[in-house]
């Protein structure tokens, strides 16, 4: 049953999302400016909540990982206000005409982007979702309905409160972006149950939310799955390149999506590659196949379990492999479809990884890391979908539209 707040709130935002498909991309970008002056203005209100769920999130015994994508610096709301620019200066993808066509009837044929309407986004922890969802959601002549988890609640309502001045300044209506305040459990499923009020849901969390989507949404939804990103090193590699690639892409942020959590050794030069990466990933838990081991002793043995699991946290499993197809093969195995590297420095080798490794991203000679809205020039993005329908990859503006035909015509009739 759907608590009667949350029909009320979700009847709102649709009401709201006419609106804003109706409005101009100048009132629409103008909010956006606005929500990026009004974070840097009141920068001390927003960190101010953020102390307080950080506050929380440690006194119940979050780790390191959960409190490091919970915070909130002004370094990192400045990269928020940023963010909301840059989406402002993006072109606007509404109204683009996609392909067109004059029937021999003399039918005019064009497919046009349009808005998806009410973009639901039910994420964990990371209150700069909030702000990259709805600025990239209003970019779409979309609203934005976001639940966020309780850990993060503060902060959310924070932000969302400057948000919804931003817009209403803009001359939008409060409600398109609007946030669930009720975290439990039970309004997260009815959350997932809102169809005919949200066009398509985006979940940003972990195993338990995806599992939980899956097994209770009857919305539309785009699948932002795990990361369990791999870096093979070809034997045919530039040894010191991959070992600045695999340390950046490990090391430099380990708590999110495109790190990478697996690294494959072909057999050539693992003698020479274990024990130099080893040594640059000091601080890293390694776990490891028998090969491995025979390079590496004091490294733990690996389960499948390993191979497969998004750590999240400074911890990596290695394997060795004979070949690249020995690599592919552990990569189809135990990769999630998210983003996969090859160092190499064959060309044949890495255009037969790029064909052949299903992932959403597949990058050569380059880390992980980089599979990321905003380094791909989408300004930000919604979330990553490891899913094949209806979009692949970071979410960001066009992802956020759909294709309408339109047809013109002079009085023609179907004979």
């Amino acid at each position: 049953m759907t608590p009667p707040d949350l029909l009320e709130l979700g009847r709102r935002v649709r009401a709201a999302s006419r609106l804003v498909a109706a409005s101009s991309s100048a009132v629409r970008d103008d909010a956006l400016r606005t929500a990026a002056d009004l974070l840097v203005a009141e920068a001390e209100v927003v960190l101010s909540a953020n102390e307080a769920d950080l506050a929380r999130a440690t006194a119940e015994g979050a780790g390191a990982t959960v409190t490091d994508r919970l915070r909130l610096t002004p370094a990192r709301l400045e990269g928020m206000a940023e963010g909301l620019r840059t989406v402002a200066s993006l072109p606007d993808p509404v109204g683009e005409v996609v392909e067109g066509s004059v029937r021999p009837n003399g039918l005019r044929v064009s497919r046009v982007r349009v808005p998806l309407g009410v973009v639901g986004v039910i994420y964990e922890n990371r209150p700069n979702v909030t702000s990259d969802a709805a600025g990239l959601c209003l970019k779409a002549a979309n609203a934005a309905f976001l639940r966020g988890s309780s850990s993060a609640l503060a902060s959310n309502q924070a932000i969302v409160g400057l948000l919804r001045r931003a817009v209403v300044k803009a001359g939008l209506p409060d409600d398109a972006v609007a946030l669930v305040e009720d975290t439990s459990h039970e309004t997260a499923v009815a959350f997932m149950r809102l169809r005919g009020l949200i066009d398509c849901l985006i979940p940003r969390g972990g195993p338990a939310l995806i599992a939980s989507l899956l097994e209770h949404a009857t919305v539309p939804y785009v699948l932002d799955g795990d990361g369990n990103c791999h870096v093979y090193v070809d034997a045919a590699a530039d040894l010191s390149m991959a070992e600045e690639i695999v340390v950046n892409a490990k090391t430099q942020r380990p708590g999110v999506c495109n790190a990478a959590e697996s690294l494959v050794v072909h057999a050539a030069v693992a003698d020479e590659f274990l024990p130099r990466v080893g040594r640059a990933l000091a601080g890293v838990e390694l776990v490891g196949d028998e090969r491995v081991r025979a390079v590496l002793p004091e490294v733990a043995p690996a389960t499948d379990d390993d191979f497969g699991r998004e750590f999240l946290e400074l911890k990596m499993s290695v394997a060795v492999v004979d070949d690249l197809a020995g690599a592919i093969a552990h990569i189809a195995r135990f990769g999630s479809g998210h983003s996969e590297a090859i160092v190499t420095g064959d060309y044949a080798t890495a255009e037969r990884f790029c064909a052949e490794v299903d992932a959403a991203a597949v990058l050569v000679n380059a880390s992980t890391r980089f599979v990321d809205g905003a380094e791909l020039g989408l300004g930000a993005e919604v979330g990553i979908s490891t899913q094949k329908l209806h979009t692949r990859g970071p979410m960001g503006l066009r992802e956020l539209t759909c294709l309408k035909w339109v047809i013109r015509g002079d009085g023609q009739v179907r004979r």
